[in-house]
């Protein structure tokens, strides 16, 4: 099948296949007329990747996870050891971001909302005076 119908039946687009063939993630013979050709190997492929980019794997995770679904061989700790390190990951982000909202939420109650210039986000973001809460 073609790239138009590999997009369709995986959900990815064009050109993100395009992109996972670039960097080595899938590899789909051409034709004779030059065209690349999908098989349902391949689509299993791209939907494997797509789930896994929508679980928030990274490039080189999801080349990690493909290898290790490819490999029989493998040992499951492997694949929950990646899995653990992605969680510890998005803990630190949630906590990264649950710092950025208390910040923000500060700097609101701060700022005065009004017709002045005079505005306290804008100066905690310049540096000129961060506000305490």
């Amino acid at each position: 099948m073609n790239i138009g119908q590999a997009a369709q039946k995986s959900g990815l687009p064009p050109k993100t296949i395009r992109y996972y063939e670039d960097i080595g993630l899938i590899s789909a013979p051409r034709g004779g007329n030059g065209y690349r050709e999908y098989s349902d190997a391949h689509i299993h492929s791209l939907t494997f990747l797509q789930r896994a980019r929508t679980l928030g794997f990274t490039i080189e995770d999801c080349r990690a996870l493909m290898g290790l679904y490819e490999n029989r061989n493998r040992a499951s700790q492997d694949v929950r050891n990646l899995a653990r390190d992605h969680v510890r990951a998005i803990d630190d982000k949630i906590a990264e971001l649950g710092a950025m909202r208390a910040t923000l939420s500060r700097l609101i109650e701060a700022c005065h909302g009004d017709q002045r210039p005079d505005c306290p986000i804008l100066e905690d973001i310049a540096g000129d005076r961060p506000v305490r809460g």
